[in-house]
């Protein structure tokens, strides 16, 4: 078998582009960590090349082992970069070394493909009367007309996989077609063999590498069924976001409407449903005057008896439920089954009142009072479940060991200039934690050269008012200084908004502003980096996406330490545990989250080898806080500075100098007949940037221009949606991760069919 060294080179080649260092180094610890059995966590910078660094690694362990290895990644628009781009031409550069082409897939949730036996009609509908076999005609509007075109659509894919759909449809047709994995019979399905799920994962056990999202590779871990194929070694890009997506994941919610719907479901098998509904109204006069946030004093008497008889109720109907012995369940029934089944598991969690669960109540707009459940830490979870998982295939049990090997990379794990906080989230520290190693191989950017850290010493601390004067009057200057080419990150979308009108009325013609909202973020960025005297402002989304190199980004403004909320119920939680048991709660969850957010958004502006500019932070805490030094230190080696007058006659001249933006092009598509249209440009350095930010539309999906509710929306910015929904998260939570207006986000699940 070649080296790992020739099959890098190769690859690498490939992409028009050759090996660098720390790429090197990276892949060499990646195979080293396989062969040794030893988990490891290893930081590369922007530029270094990272995929590729392990996926030639990967295939050559599958070549090695014929196991597969299991990709996962926090973002749509990372898994179709190595599905769309990066494995075909991994594959097409090292099928001549190796002898036979290297294979991959992907593979998704249950929801995602449609399902024989719901297309046969072995399940209820969703929308009563709406899926009559020939009768979706025109009389029964347009998602009739989405689901008559889904059934036409099923006689003739091979797959079975939404995405292929092109153009798609909403969610309120797809529902009529798919299944959940909790609906779903399994191997009793009647159509097992026509599965198109089932098909997909046998597939991919034969493939090299296998990707996936982090939730889906956790619910693989925590469930006793295995969904991804037997392998010894995962690789988990984007790590910095685990934690999160795990939480997630094993978060459960609980509301009326869904107390009401399961009886609706469950109504014409049951002899009654009266005690469910008296549940449903005794929850209701609960929630309905219980205040917002975490239950911090164990949970009340009336919620207590409230959740009691619910979960009774439940208990009785799920017997009620079970087919007579020796017949059948049908669909109608497993659905409700299903439906019950989670009021009871919800309900007795929460009554259980675990030691490492924090209850909370959140108002949504929309479905009312939301009851919330979800670990205050996911470490000793992660640590025995993804560390140390149960054995893949089917039978499997949580008695047996599975020997995984796990790789655990991103641009930003070490924060304060140590692997510890990170590793310490994940379970790796501590008595009883896995051995494993870490490593930084650095970034070929020359970043005291090409980067100035500037802080705004002179201006007031940030307060809760909106920007002060003095900060507006500093961001004016640094604009104009910067001839517009600026990127402002700012903590909430008050702010970015702020920010942006004043700077309008200031600025005028002679720098156009564009703002978060005006447009979908893919078309902002683009306009941003085809035209350098423009400013764009924006929150959470351009934090950790934006990817515009050259000279129309020479100004990244951040205008406050991005600190989670202090009402945040898991934050607030982990915070007071931390110091109840003698640890700095502060330190450990407020100042490593904004270090992590801190070095995501002053990455956003190196991302070539000959890109030139100031990171600006407007909150003079940077320098005189505590726990500056902890913060400074999580950032990359930028030259720091607190000379007002030497960076704004460095960005002066840098402006005068700066080159022509690089070529932007749009969105990539894919035609019918599946074949992309790339739209990559290779840096100088080697590096492509296929697009200017993740929130365009991904390779495969297509672009789609909308804006609803004063918002601009992707594609992939839908699919958050879809995949968040899934997830059971409400307006309020879907919001906060798209960092949109909840009224915004309300009237996109209704345009797309998400709420009925």
């Amino acid at each position: 078998m070649p080296s790992l060294d020739d099959l890098l080179t190769a690859a690498v080649s490939g992409v028009g582009g050759s090996t660098r260092p720390g790429q090197v180094e990276m892949a060499q610890a990646v195979e080293h960590a396989a062969r040794a059995e030893e988990h490891l966590l290893v930081q590369a910078g922007t530029g270094t090349g990272k995929s590729l660094a392990y996926l030639v690694p990967a295939v050559a362990h599958a070549q090695r082992t014929g196991r597969p290895v299991v990709v996962a990644t926090a973002t749509l628009a990372l898994q179709s970069q190595i599905v769309d781009r990066d494995m075909p031409r991994v594959a097409d550069a090292l099928e001549p070394l190796l002898r036979r082409r290297p294979t991959y897939g992907l593979v998704k949730g249950r929801r995602n493909y449609l399902c024989a036996h719901k297309l046969e009609g072995g399940f209820p509908d969703e929308d009563e009367g709406l899926f009559e076999v020939g009768e979706a005609d025109a009389a029964a509007g347009r998602i009739g007309q989405e689901v008559l075109r889904l059934r036409e659509w099923a006689d003739e894919t091979e797959s079975g996989d939404r995405d292929e759909l092109v153009p798609g449809v909403s969610e309120r047709a797809w529902r009529q077609v798919s299944v959940s994995a909790d609906e779903c019979f399994g191997s009793r399905c009647p159509l097992v063999e026509e599965c198109f799920v089932e098909r997909s994962r046998t597939a991919a056990k034969e493939v090299d590498v296998v990707v996936t999202n982090h939730s889906f590779m956790a619910i693989d871990a925590f469930e006793p069924r295995a969904m991804l194929p037997e392998h010894d070694l995962l690789v988990v890009d984007e790590a910095h976001e685990l934690v999160d997506r795990v939480t997630s994941t094993i978060t459960d919610e609980l509301t009326v409407a869904q107390v009401r719907a399961a009886g609706t479901r469950a109504g014409r098998m049951v002899e009654t449903t009266d005690g469910l509904e008296d549940a449903a109204a005794t929850l209701e006069a609960v929630l309905t005057d219980a205040p917002e946030g975490r239950l911090r004093s164990g949970l009340p008497d009336s919620l207590a008896l409230a959740l009691e008889r619910l979960r009774d109720v439940a208990r009785g109907m799920l017997t009620e439920l079970k087919p007579e012995k020796g017949a059948e369940t049908d669909g109608s029934r497993q659905v409700a089954t299903a439906a019950v089944t989670e009021l009871f598991d919800v309900a007795a969690r929460i009554l259980e009142q675990r030691e490492l669960d924090v209850v909370w109540v959140s108002q949504d707009p929309r479905r009312g009072a939301v009851l919330r459940v979800a670990p205050m830490s996911v470490a000793m979870l992660v640590r025995d479940r993804v560390f140390g998982a149960p054995a893949a295939g089917e039978g499997s049990d949580d008695s047996t060991p599975r020997d995984r090997t796990v790789v655990l990379t991103s641009a930003t794990l070490e924060l304060g200039g140590t692997f510890d906080a990170v590793a310490g989230t994940l379970g790796l520290r501590g008595d009883g934690s896995p051995s494993w190693t870490g490593l930084d191989v650095g970034s070929p950017f020359d970043y005291p050269s090409q980067a100035i850290a500037y802080v705004a010493q002179h201006l007031p601390a940030p307060g809760r008012d909106g920007l002060a004067p003095q900060t507006l009057d500093e961001i004016e200057a640094l604009v104009r200084a910067a001839g517009g080419r600026a990127l402002g990150l700012f903590s909430s979308r008050r702010a970015a908004q702020q920010a942006a009108e004043e700077m309008r009325e200031r600025l005028g013609d002679d720098h156009p502003v564009l703002c978060q909202g005006d447009d979908q973020i893919g078309t902002l960025v683009r306009q941003f980096a085809r035209e350098p005297g423009t400013v764009l402002f924006g929150t959470l989304t351009l934090w950790q996406g934006v990817d515009v190199p050259g000279s129309s980004c020479q100004l990244v403004l951040i205008d406050r330490i991005p600190f989670p909320r202090p009402d945040d119920p898991l934050a607030s939680a982990r915070t007071e545990a931390i110091k109840a048991m003698g640890g700095n709660g502060f330190m450990a969850v407020s100042a490593t989250h904004a270090a992590l957010r801190l070095a995501q958004g002053a990455g956003r502006l190196v991302r070539r080898s000959d890109d030139r500019g100031v990171v600006a932070f407007l909150d003079s805490r940077m320098m005189t806080a505590r726990y500056a030094g902890f913060l400074q230190r999580s950032l990359p080696p930028f030259w720091p500075t607190t000379d007002r007058d030497l960076v704004l006659g460095a960005l002066a001249r840098l402006d005068e100098t700066a080159p022509d933006p690089l070529p932007v092009g749009d969105p990539a598509r894919r035609g019918l007949t599946g074949a992309v249209e790339p739209v990559a440009s290779t840096g100088s350095d080697g590096a492509e940037h296929p697009r200017p930010v993740a929130g365009s539309p991904p390779a495969g999906k297509g672009a789609r221009t909308a804006v609803t509710g004063g918002e601009g929306w992707s594609e992939q910015d839908d699919e958050e949606l879809r995949d968040g929904v899934a997830l059971g998260l409400d307006v309020p939570a879907l919001a906060e991760q798209l960092d949109r207006p909840d009224e915004a986000v309300a009237a996109r699940l209704t345009g797309l069919g998400l709420r009925p």
